[in-house]
């Protein structure tokens, strides 16, 4: 499965932070619960990603 693959999975996804400072993120799908947890740093990066994939996109729809 790559980032181009489409599947028909519905998924919740949370995120806040935890009791012991870090930031996560909580997705449930299909009965599994995978939580990762992530420094305030790692998360300001992964925001960062997300933020570029997004613009990335917009211009891919022109």
């Amino acid at each position: 499965m790559g980032i181009n693959s489409e599947r028909d999975i519905e998924a919740n996804m949370q995120i806040g932070p935890t009791d012991a400072g870090m930031v996560r993120l909580f997705i449930e799908a299909g009965g599994v619960e995978v939580p990762m947890d992530f420094d305030p740093e790692e998360a300001e990066e992964i925001a960062e990603e997300i933020r570029a994939a997004a613009q990335a996109a917009r211009m891919v729809k022109g």
